[in-house]
């Protein structure tokens, strides 16, 4: 009996004090901007506005409200950062985060990626993407200085698409995009 006294009032502090973390969370994101239909109402426009919307010469700031309203409020965006010699290490950023932290470099360096080929499975309401690109410097540069895979998970609420996580990892000299993933030629 002085056991599930203990057990109940120790419940009720937990429970207490996770909701009160969790109210605290939801009233420091910020609030998702309202989305251009145009821009979620098929994978193919929201795929086409991410890419958009992060792509732009150098000095040209980037439109985040137009990114933020393709995310859900607590979506991902996990880069998988693999050095020579090391383990990979996935980063895990918020949308604001990434807007923070990349926002300037793509600013400041100029920055175009372009999706080459897609792989896509679908149920239901939820899609995966398999979306190899390329990156350049300025939108006409002849070869891309980086390529890779951006893994997208998408889901549609009944009324819009949602980019719920992307994860991506670049091509390197030991991790070469397979045939599978490129355009045939």
């Amino acid at each position: 009996m002085f056991i599930s006294k203990i057990f109940k009032r120790t419940f009720a502090i937990a429970t207490i004090v996770a909701l009160s973390v969790t109210v605290s969370v939801a009233q420091d994101s910020p609030d998702t901007p309202e989305a251009d239909p145009a821009d979620v109402e098929s994978v193919d426009a929201i795929m086409a506005a991410v890419y958009d919307v992060i792509s732009g010469d150098k000095g040209v700031e980037r439109d985040w409200d137009r990114f933020r309203s393709l995310f859900r409020p607590d979506a991902k965006l996990i880069p998988n950062q693999c050095r020579p010699n090391t383990a990979c290490r996935p980063m895990y950023m918020s949308v604001e985060d990434y807007v923070i932290n990349g926002g300037a470099y793509l600013e400041a360096n100029g920055f175009f990626e372009n999706e080459i080929h897609r792989v896509q499975e679908r149920f239901g309401n939820i899609v995966h993407l398999f979306s190899t690109y390329e990156s350049r410097r300025l939108a006409d540069d002849p070869e891309p200085f980086a390529r890779g895979i951006n893994s997208f998970q998408l889901m549609n609420d009944g009324s819009r698409w949602w980019v719920v996580n992307i994860f991506w990892e670049q091509e390197g000299q030991n991790n070469p995009i397979p045939a599978k993933y490129l355009p045939a030629n």
